[in-house]
């Protein structure tokens, strides 16, 4: 709304003044205050329908000075394609009288006035024509029952409507628009008695974002004006096209008048932001200044995208706007063609009566003559036009904009909004059962009824005109939100034909409104490629965009996606993590499965360790065939061929035990690893902990009266072997029964490999079989370890203690390379430990032996086998 100043001092408004009288039973008076002599189309009729257009697009500023009376000057700038839509008004209205269906008995009238496409204008029309006429200011008469007009069908511009809407709110008038597409009035509260044939900015600017994000146009500009439409509209704009991932490179302003510096301005900004699509919330009035600098500059290939305020204006079709303008895309109201409306356009001419006022300021225009009428013709109106006008073309003959019928839009829309209205008072007058029943004034006093009354009426009005179309309106008092998509195109003759290309249905759901046939579009400068209009060219698939500090986020940068992320499209504004177990590929846009790593027969070293542990069974097997071929010889009877063979049978065991490891884990393989691995490597301890006790027994047996040998006989020595395995049994049942190895997949060692291994569960099962293995060892070591110094020539015990120590070597370096080793060396390491481990015990304790059985038999004796010194005192 205007500042109560402005409307207050820049006008001086036609009001109605309720006067008391001084006598008692005077009937109350009305005094106009303020200046109805304004120029006016009207017809008399029973119901009078008011109208309000823009004739004259450019009015003159109040004066705000407060020093003297304002004062009404004449609006200039004559708009044809406004005057053709008084003329639908007339047709439609004189069209609804010769129908003897619609309305019977019921004669339509109408007044029309010029809003000037401005706010005051247009306060000023709105309060002429809800207030009695026909008085001059100071005349007296009696208060009016209601207004003069039942209802008022205006206004082209947002501001100017918004302006009259809320005047006429309060009072329950309806008002129905054919042009006025501000968002800002859907709002009931404010505008109650609001309706309009044209659908509201919110679905123009929806479609506008699909239209711009179908083309890939992500750095578009914007031009706009100070009034409601252009700052609603912008804004929405701004906000969906932000969400859809674009952004404005700028937004200019024009101003109602703008100089020619601001002008300069502007094309500067179109010429140097880098943005190829420009879309413009303006009327082309407002927009024919800057195109007219652009034009001059030769400012071309930008890609214009029209709001339906100038889309089919013909006012910017002119010749010298073709190599700017050719190719514009917008929106523009479903067309529609009215019959008899052409023939009605040509039939009109001059004449000296009031009420063709606007026609004779059209004909002045059209033909650039001055009309007057001699004296006598001037007072039966049926004069000709003096000489200054003779010998002017005949309309048809001109190419106007009024008489241009081929693609009706507003006009269309003026003409439903009239029809509306009819129906609307057909309903109303109509005197049924139901009427009567709801208290209808108008059945009970002929045409006299509330203005409140017809927008009811009106809000539910529901018909089908002679297209076809169904007329109605939603809660909001909206109809069904249609649009066309027109592509300018240069004809044959040279000039621009608006073609259809497409449309935007928003009642339709998501994905389906808009319907573009892209072939058809012919793009700025005559090119057949959609036109590209970005700030920073999309980011390729396998990156993502990094906005730049301080800069719009339409300019970006592209940034590689991190290891297992992946962007598989276009633009994408962030990289997807990979699902569990799968990971980027070199190029990072799409998900593979990660590479399963785990020691295989076929992987080299598994190879390797493979063929040393089948060495270290065909080593033991060879031993064990040696010893048994020679078994009957001293070396093998005095090292208890029965614990040596059962040695050899463990040492078996584990370097067989070690085959487990490799391969794939399962849950089987996971739980016979280390039972194997526990269960072999305390066997064998065993028989070396109860040979080196023998050994031990053995030379200390030799003394006078010790009778140990008959104490530490084969059968203590199994019972010693079957109980330290088969604690070792109990623990490894109990390990797995609580909390077993299981087979896990562990992707935190490498990126994009999967290394597949054992978790040990329980890792107090795992450390005290370990330690009960370390445990028997160190007891073995400590009684070797004594026994080291017997005196015999092939000393039992000191190869004992060698392999010993081997043993404990390898073990302790195996805790810290186990830890530290990643992926599949892990298990190779605990292969590796367990092989050095047997080949130390195998190769200490027998090959020495086979040596002597094989290569120096000579020794083979008991002679050569014990050698006590000859002088030794044991007490």
């Amino acid at each position: 709304m205007p500042p109560l100043s402005a409307v207050a001092t820049g006008l001086q408004f036609p009001l109605v003044l309720l006067l008391a009288a001084s006598g008692s039973g005077t009937e109350p008076a009305c005094r106009h205050l303020g200046n109805f002599d304004l120029p006016m189309l009207e017809k008399s009729g029973d119901v009078l329908i008011g109208g309000l257009f823009p004739l004259h697009f450019t009015a003159p500023q109040p004066d705000l000075s407060f020093l003297s009376k304002p004062h009404h000057d004449q609006c200039h700038g004559f708009d044809y394609r406004a005057f053709r839509w008084v003329q639908t008004m007339v047709f439609a209205i004189d069209e609804i009288n010769r129908d003897g269906s619609l309305l019977p008995g019921v004669r339509l009238g109408y007044r029309i006035l010029d809003s000037c496409d401005h706010i005051h204008t247009g306060l000023r029309g709105a309060l002429s024509l809800i207030n009695d006429s026909s008085g001059q200011e100071g005349m007296d008469s009696r208060c009016p029952g209601g207004t003069p007009v039942s209802a008022v069908i205006g206004l082209a511009s947002s501001s100017p409507t918004r302006a009259v809407a809320h005047t006429l709110g309060p009072f329950r008038i309806p008002l129905v628009s054919y042009f006025a597409t501000c968002a800002c009035l859907t709002n009931k509260l404010a505008f109650p008695s609001f309706l309009r044939t044209v659908p509201s900015d919110l679905f123009q600017v929806r479609g506008l974002v699909d239209l711009v994000t179908h083309f890939g146009w992500r750095w578009v500009g914007a031009v706009g004006t100070e009034d409601d439409y252009s700052q609603y509209g912008i804004q929405a704009f701004s906000e969906q096209l932000r969400q859809r991932g674009g952004c404005l490179a700028f937004y200019t302003t024009l101003p109602k008048t703008p100089s020619p510096e601001r002008l300069r301005q502007i094309a500067d900004t179109l010429e140097s932001s880098g943005a190829h699509v420009v879309v413009a919330f303006t009327t082309e009035g407002q927009l024919y200044d800057l195109l007219s600098e652009v034009a001059r500059r030769n400012l071309t290939g930008l890609q214009w995208v029209a709001s339906e305020a100038w889309v089919t204006a013909t006012l910017l079709s002119a010749p010298h706007f073709h190599p700017v303008l050719a190719g514009t895309l917008g929106f523009a109201f479903r067309s529609g063609s009215i019959p008899g409306l052409g023939d009605f356009l040509l039939r009109i001419r001059p004449s000296p009566r009031p009420e063709s006022v606007f026609t004779n300021m059209f004909w002045e225009e059209l033909f650039g003559c001055t009309l007057s009428f001699r004296g006598d013709e001037a007072q039966t109106g049926r004069g000709s036009v003096l000489p200054a006008c003779t010998g002017a073309e005949d309309l048809s003959a001109r190419d106007s904009i009024y008489t241009d019928v081929s693609q009706l839009r507003v006009s269309y829309n003026v003409h439903k909004a009239v029809y509306a209205i009819a129906h609307a008072l057909h309903q109303l007058l109509r005197c049924d059962s139901v009427a009567r029943a709801t208290g209808n004034r108008a059945c009970r006093n002929g045409f006299q009824f509330e203005p409140r009354e017809l927008l009811s009426y009106l809000k539910r009005v529901n018909f089908t005109n002679h297209l076809g179309e169904k007329v109605n309106f939603d809660t909001n008092g909206e109809p069904v939100p249609l649009y066309d998509i027109i592509n300018w195109q240069l004809d044959g003759s040279g000039g621009i034909k608006f073609e259809k290309v497409g449309s935007f249905d928003a009642s339709s759901p998501e994905g389906l409104q808009l319907n573009m046939d892209e072939e058809r579009i012919v793009w700025t400068g005559g090119q057949m490629q959609v036109p590209v209009s970005v700030c920073t060219e999309s980011c390729p698939p396998g990156t993502r965009q990094a906005t730049r500090p301080g800069e719009p986020v339409c300019c970006f940068d592209c940034l590689r996606c991190a290891d297992g992320e992946v962007s598989n499209r276009t633009g994408s504004t962030e990289c997807m993590k990979c699902p569990l177990y799968y990971w980027s590929n070199r190029e990072r846009v799409t998900c593979v499965a990660s590479v399963e790593e785990f020691l295989s027969f076929h992987d080299s070293m598994g190879i390797i360790l493979v063929a040393l542990s089948l060495l270290g069974v065909a080593m033991t097997l060879i031993i064990t065939m040696i010893f048994y071929r020679f078994r009957a010889t001293p070396i093998v009877k005095a090292n208890n061929s029965e614990l040596s063979f059962l040695l050899l049978q463990s040492l078996t065991l584990c370097f067989l035990c070690a085959l487990v490891f490799v391969g794939r884990p399962s849950h089987w393989s996971c739980w016979l690893r280390q039972a194997a691995f526990g269960v072999s490597f305390v066997l064998c301890i065993s028989c070396i902990l109860v040979k080196t006790i023998v050994v031990l027994v053995a030379f200390r047996s030799t003394l006078p009266g010790t009778s140990a040998v008959r104490l530490f006989g084969p059968p203590q020595q199994r019972a010693i072997i079957l109980t330290c395995t088969a604690l070792q049994v109990i623990l490894c049942a109990g390990w797995l029964a609580w909390t077993p190895p299981y087979p896990f997949k562990n992707t935190s060692y490498e990126a994009g490999k999967i290394i597949l291994e054992c978790k040990v569960g329980s890792a107090l099962g795992f450390y005290l079989v370990l330690g009960y293995i370390g445990l028997l060892s160190c007891v073995c070591f400590v009684l070797a370890f004594l026994g080291r110094k017997l005196p015999d020539t092939f000393n039992e015990a000191k190869l004992i203690t060698f392999s010993m120590l081997i043993f404990f070597a390898v073990w302790i370096s195996f805790i810290p390379a186990y830890h530290s080793s990643p992926g599949k060396y892990t298990v190779a390491v605990e292969i590796f430990a367990i092989l050095a481990s047997g080949f130390g015990l195998l190769l200490c304790i027998f090959l020495p032996k086979c040596y002597i059985i094989l290569l120096r038999p000579e020794r083979n004796t008991k002679k050569g086998l014990v050698n006590k010194p000859t002088t030794h005192a044991i007490n």
